[in-house]
Parts: structure tokens; C-alpha cells; sequence
């Protein structure tokens, strides 16, 4: 039986960056789709870094993987 992850990255932070949940632990600040691909990899989840962007497993709040600084306003 294979483990089914949930996985959460937060919107991006006043100061840039993004954080990655696993099963509601922190596993760092992100910066980038490879950041995340190498969390996961320590988690125990290989992805393959172009699947990152459309996997049912990852939950992307307020926007998607193409950005990671502050937020405009």
C-alpha cells in the first residue's frame, strides 16, 4: 500500500518565499519548484520536478508555482 501525502504550499510570504507542509509539518521555506521537489525527495516522496506544477498531490494556495516573492499590491 502506498502512503498518500498531503501536501500544502502556503502563498508567497511579505518577504519571498513560500512554505511547505507535509502532513501539516513545516518542512521549510521555498523558493522555487526545485525547493520543493527536494523537500518532498526528504519526505519521502519522489516527484519528478515537471509534474510539480499540475500533481493532485500538492495544494497551492492563493497562486500557483510560478510565484514566489512578495506579493503586488
Amino acid at each position: 500500500m502506498t502512503r498518500q501525502f498531503r501536501v500544502v504550499v502556503s502563498p508567497p510570504s511579505p518577504s519571498g518565499g513560500r512554505r511547505v507542509r507535509v502532513d501539516g509539518e513545516i518542512l521549510g521555506l521555498a523558493y522555487g519548484v526545485p525547493d520543493v521537489v527536494e523537500f518532498l525527495r526528504r519526505a519521502g516522496l519522489d516527484i519528478d520536478p515537471d509534474e510539480v506544477a499540475h500533481s493532485p498531490l500538492i495544494e497551492w494556495r492563493e497562486v500557483g508555482p510560478d510565484q514566489w516573492g512578495p506579493q503586488q499590491t
